[in-house]
């Protein structure tokens, strides 16, 4: 239960990271990519919690819940991954072109 917990609160720290950095770039394709970061680890958040309330409570309802968690966090942390992955080749390709 203590690893849910350490989960949680470092994904949300990371969240927050990544949210901050947006602020503090201005180039369009590296905030795309924290971006895709902040979203991964919006997700894991998300899904860590729905695990975390099912094994904290074990009622069916929590169940519902946390399965509900699941698939959100999940979906997150699926278009996250796509889009910093994507946004990092492009800015790669950028990077490549200009040299």
């Amino acid at each position: 239960m203590l690893i849910f917990s350490t989960l949680i609160l470092v994904s949300l720290i990371l969240y927050i990271y990544y949210k901050v950095n947006i602020t503090r770039t201005r180039d369009r394709l590296t905030q795309l990519y924290f971006n895709g970061k902040a979203r991964i680890c919006l997700g894991s958040f998300v899904f860590f919690f729905g695990i975390n309330q099912y094994l904290f409570y074990e009622t069916k309802l929590s169940l519902y819940i946390g399965l509900v968690f699941l698939v959100l966090g999940g979906m997150q942390m699926y278009f996250g991954f796509k889009s910093s992955r994507y946004y990092k080749n492009a800015y790669r390709q950028q990077e490549a072109a200009s040299n």
